[in-house]
């Protein structure tokens, strides 16, 4: 069981000793599933344009309390309630919804929404018109790996995970790339509150536009992902210099299977060896430029 500690818009969030992290940002917790996932995905304008014969697809990489998910589901169905929603989740362990749901962390949601996290925590499964959700339990390098060879594509892609020092398996450019393949190419979008230039570059290597979004809550921007540059900010010059830098090395794990400590070791030996500057520079010479 975790234990809930309040963030700075009164919402709760847990904190992973596993990851060594917080599950959400401290300065907000529902506030940053509504405005970095929801708001930034115009899933509210999505539902109104969705065919009434074809589902919106969420594709929401890491569940945790399940607040991101929840969050989308209020917002759709507040906008048009016929609108039939397809989730797929991936998620290691659903203890944390279920202890967000013993401790009543889910209920400033409609009791509808409350319903269906309730169900996914008990059989990661639920169905209820107009939904079908499913959580798919386990190493999500493992999980997408289905969805991948069943074509399924996503709409909208909530990718979540804790940091990439913390879990930099699911920030890899292979892991990346089976997550591209999981995104819609016409007008879906990827969207998550990471702007590391480990993770910007590897979305780039899996094929994607990227562009800068709003920061929800943290310190940095997040980045927004599509197989085209409309709907996003472009990079300022500051970003783009950043990915022009040694941090900008990517993550790799080749087999899918490395361990947290092996693909560090390896961004580490790729770094050393790159003929990019280092970060040092850059943060240097734009901390100056801002005094």
């Amino acid at each position: 069981m975790f234990t809930p500690v309040k963030t700075g818009d009164g919402s709760s969030t847990f904190y992973s000793a596993v990851f060594g992290e917080w599950f959400h940002s401290r300065e907000g917790a529902h506030h940053e599933a509504q405005q970095t996932y929801v708001e930034t995905t115009r899933l509210a304008q999505r539902s109104q344009q969705q065919p009434a014969d074809s589902p919106l697809k969420i594709l929401d990489v890491c569940y945790g309390l399940g607040y991101n998910t929840a969050a989308a589901l209020e917002t759709i169905w507040q906008a048009n309630d016929r609108c039939h929603v397809e989730i797929k989740a991936l998620e290691i362990d659903i203890e944390v919804g279920r202890s967000a749901i013993a401790h009543q962390l889910t209920q400033r949601y409609e009791p509808a929404v409350q319903q269906i996290l309730n169900d996914l925590a008990k059989t990661c499964t639920a169905e209820r018109d107009p939904l079908t959700a499913h959580i798919l339990l386990g190493d999500a390098r493992q999980q997408i790996q289905p969805l991948v060879e069943q074509g399924w594509q996503a709409d909208v892609i909530f990718l979540d995970p804790f940091s990439p020092p913390h879990c930099p398996q699911l920030w890899t450019v292979e892991f990346l790339q089976l997550v591209a393949q999981c995104l819609c190419p016409e007008g879906g979008q990827l969207v998550t509150y990471s702007c590391a230039a480990a993770v910007r570059s590897a979305l780039k290597l899996a094929g994607l536009s990227i562009g800068s979004i709003p920061a929800g809550g943290r310190k940095w921007p997040g980045t927004l992902a599509s197989y085209s540059s409309g709907g996003s900010s472009a990079l300022s010059q500051q970003e783009q210099e950043h990915l022009q830098t040694r941090a900008a090395v990517p993550y790799r794990d080749p087999t899918l299977q490395s361990t947290t400590e092996e693909i560090l070791v390896r961004r580490t030996q790729e770094q050393a060896r790159s003929p990019l500057p280092p970060a040092g520079s850059w943060r240097q010479r734009w901390a100056a430029a801002s005094r």
